[in-house]
């Protein structure tokens, strides 16, 4: 399992943050052997998060890492099979760290849902992480593994099945329940705020392709806008009597799927359309609803970052949710999500893969599968593909990931609908 240069299987950078915490916290309940220690930039913080863990971190070394002091993450890296972040926004602290495992052939898994951030880290990195046959890994948590992972399980099958490739793919937030982290509103302001001052940022923001592995050979498709609203019928039959609406996150998941069929050799197939959206129920008042969650929802991509541009960061700081805070236990606990992820392939059937999860989906939930990604990619590499570089977690890891969420009590099925 290890290999003799590297002291650690996973090393938890931010450990003693929020979701940094609950990630090390559930390590130590199920890492077993695994070699894991703890980092972050104060050595008496993480000792008191280490005290806290109970018995299975008793003994799990601290690693003293600095986003400011590049060498202190380079050493870091040398040091770990995998590294995961939680260290974020991104877009200000992620890239010394990106650069440290590409450099080592560090494996690497994060929560960023800033698409700026990933394109740079692809356009950076990624050869040489691949030279080095290391895995850098975005997107390990709500933001984007259920959407990743539903799209992947449905190609799976459909392979199997000899079923043709995927066309028309809808992702549908059935059920949810918690918030968005503190982490994740922050990433989404960095996004607009970083699109304020930058042209090509904000032609990327626009992009249904931006993370695209070779921008010039995706298959022209049309209008793939992010935000719609439409009623459930016309996605499945199975939605008849519901409607819906732009799902908040779609302007970031669907460029993480889309550039999983490009790292996959476009194996979802060259017509793959791919949208997100969340049920807003069946009531008299929900076509309106829909509409209205949708447009709110475009208003604030289009004009996000002209606002942004007028406003002092200290004061929108001030007013949205901190990276680092989160709900109490018994929040988190009874949060859930449940998501339906409907597809007709090429040869004319239908499926639908479900996935779903106990616990607040920014959080608890969050915490798992980024935990659960970084021990595959650290325990299960005979099981990987031959595949280096910046990564989606389906591209990286695919089928392993699928068994491990299973395992870990993550629900996660596709059957063929009639």
């Amino acid at each position: 399992m290890g290999e003799p240069s590297r002291e650690f299987d996973v090393v938890v950078y931010g450990a003693t943050g929020f979701v940094g915490k609950l990630t090390a916290q559930y390590l130590s309940q199920v890492a077993g052997p695994a070699r894991i220690g703890l980092a972050g930039r104060s050595e008496q913080r993480l000792r008191a998060i280490r005290d806290e863990l109970g018995p299975g971190a008793r003994d799990w070394p601290i690693v003293v890492a600095d986003a400011a002091r590049p060498a202190t993450l380079e050493a870091m890296a040398a040091r770990t099979r995998v590294v995961i972040t939680t260290v974020g926004p991104y877009t200000r602290y992620g890239m010394p760290l990106v650069a440290a495992c590409a450099a080592a052939g560090t494996d690497y898994v994060d929560l960023t849902g800033e698409a700026m951030f990933v394109r740079e880290s692809i356009d950076t990195y990624h050869k040489q992480a691949a030279d080095n046959r290391a895995r850098i890994v975005h997107a390990c948590g709500f933001d984007s593994i259920p959407s990743d992972m539903t799209v992947y399980a449905l190609y799976r099958t459909a392979q199997e099945d000899g079923t043709g490739e995927l066309l028309d793919t809808h992702f549908v937030v059935r059920g949810f329940s918690g918030g968005l982290s503190g982490g994740t509103i922050a990433s989404m302001t960095e996004v607009l705020r970083t699109a304020s001052n930058d042209p090509d940022a904000r032609r990327q923001l626009f992009d249904p392709h931006t993370l695209s592995v070779d921008r010039p050979a995706e298959p022209e498709l049309g209008p793939e806008p992010d935000l719609t609203w439409r009623r459930g019928a016309d996605i499945a039959p199975e939605l008849a009597g519901i409607w819906t609406a732009g799902f908040a996150m779609a302007p970031y998941n669907t460029r993480i799927v889309r550039r999983s069929n490009g790292l996959l050799g476009w194996a979802y197939g060259r017509g793959f359309r791919y949208a997100e959206h969340m049920s807003v129920g069946g009531s008299a008042a929900a076509p309106a609803l829909s509409g209205l969650v949708t447009g709110m929802g475009k208003a604030t991509v289009a004009l996000g970052g002209r606002f942004f541009r007028y406003l002092p960061p200290a004061l929108v700081e001030r007013v949205l949710p901190k990276p680092g805070t989160g709900p109490n236990r018994q929040r988190r606990e009874n949060g859930y999500y449940c998501i339906e992820t409907y597809t007709t392939t090429s040869g004319g059937a239908r499926y639908r893969a479900v996935m779903a999860q106990r616990g607040d989906p920014g959080y608890q939930a969050t915490s798992v599968m980024l935990a659960e990604s970084a021990l595959t990619l650290a325990l299960d590499r005979d099981a990987l593909p031959d595949r280096y570089g910046v990564l989606t977690p389906a591209a990286a890891m695919g089928d392993a990931l699928q068994a491990r969420l299973t395992a870990a009590g993550v629900t996660l099925e596709v059957s063929r609908l009639p």
